[in-house]
C-alpha cells in the first residue's frame, strides 16, 4: 500500500536507540558522579605519586577496576614486581568470576558488543544491570550503562591529573588520599554489615603479612584474608552463625519470609 507524503514511517530503530541512551542516563547519571570524585582522586595520586601523564589515559581506560587502580599506583612506583601485580588484581577482582550468574550479558547481541559490555564492566554497571528488570532490559541500554561510566571514570581520572600536576602539585598530604578512600569505605563496610569475625580475619591477615613478608604485605594479606574466609564458611555453616545476608537469603530460597531481625541471635553480627 502507497504512503501519502508526509506520512513516512518513523524510524523505530533510531527511536528505540535513543530512548534507551535516554534510560541509561537516567539509570547511570548518580553513579556517574560519584565515579567522576573517585576519578579524579585517582588523577591526583597519580600526579603525586609523579607518573607520566600517559599514565592516567592509559591505567584508567585498559585496567579500568576502580580500587585495583589505586592499589597499582603504590605498586608501580614502588617497583613491585608483576607476579605481585597480577596476583592482587586477580584476588581483589575475582568477584568478577561469578558476575556472569545473573548479568544480562544475553541482552547483548554481537561479538564486539559483547567484548565492551564485559570490557566495561564494573561494581556499579552491575548493580544498575542485574536488577530484578535485567531480563526486560535491551542490549543497548546495558552497553549505554557501562559506556557511560566507563567514560566518566576516563575522563575523570585524566582530569584530576591535570589539576593534580596544575595546581595542587605543592598541596601537602595529597598521596595520602588513597589511604583516606580506602579507610572510610572500610568504615562504610562495617556499619552497613557490622561483623566481628571478618573485622577480626582483616586485622590477623594484616599482622601475618606485616610480621613475615613486609616486603609483600599486600599480596600475603590478601591471601591470607581469603584462606581464613574459606576456612570460616564451612565451620559457620554447620554451627548457624553465617551472615545475616546469606541467613536471610537462604530463608527466602525455602519460602521462609521472617526478617533477619527476628532470626536467632545467634545469626545476627
Amino acid at each position: 500500500m502507497a504512503q501519502t507524503p508526509g506520512t513516512e514511517r518513523p524510524d523505530t530503530g533510531r527511536t528505540s536507540t535513543q530512548s534507551d541512551f535516554r534510560l541509561a542516563v537516567a539509570d547511570s547519571s548518580v553513579v556517574m558522579l560519584g565515579i567522576a570524585v573517585l576519578g579524579l582522586g585517582l588523577g591526583v595520586i597519580l600526579s603525586a605519586h609523579h607518573m607520566p601523564f600517559w599514565t592516567a589515559p592509559l591505567l584508567s581506560s585498559l585496567v579500568f577496576a576502580g580500587s585495583v587502580e589505586f592499589l597499582m599506583v603504590g605498586m608501580i612506583s614502588g617497583c613491585a614486581s608483576i607476579a605481585s601485580i597480577a596476583l592482587t588484581v586477580f584476588l581483589v577482582n575475582a568477584r568478577h568470576l561469578v558476575y556472569g550468574l545473573s548479568y544480562p550479558l544475553h541482552n547483548v547481541k554481537g561479538f564486539w558488543a559483547k567484548a565492551l559490555a564485559i570490557h566495561t564492566l564494573c561494581d556499579e554497571a552491575f548493580a544498575l544491570n542485574s536488577g530484578p528488570d535485567r531480563h526486560e532490559r535491551s542490549g543497548a541500554r546495558i552497553l549505554w550503562v557501562n559506556v557511560l561510566i566507563y567514560v566518566s571514570w576516563v575522563l575523570s581520572v585524566i582530569l584530576g591529573y591535570v589539576l593534580g600536576a596544575s595546581f595542587l602539585s605543592s598541596l601537602k598530604g595529597v598521596d595520602f588520599v588513597m589511604v583516606a578512600i580506602f579507610t572510610v569505605l572500610a568504615m562504610d563496610g562495617y556499619r552497613a554489615n557490622p561483623d566481628r569475625v571478618t573485622a577480626l580475619f582483616v586485622a590477623v591477615s594484616a599482622a601475618v603479612a606485616l610480621i613475615f613478608a613486609p616486603s609483600s604485605f599486600l599480596v600475603v594479606a590478601l591471601g591470607s584474608y581469603v584462606v581464613l574466609l574459606l576456612a570460616r564458611f564451612p565451620v559457620a555453616k554447620r554451627r548457624g552463625t553465617l551472615p545475616h545476608r546469606t541467613v536471610y537469603g537462604e530463608a527466602a530460597e525455602s519460602g521462609d519470609t521472617t526478617t533477619t531481625a527476628d532470626a536467632p541471635a545467634s545469626t545476627q553480627r
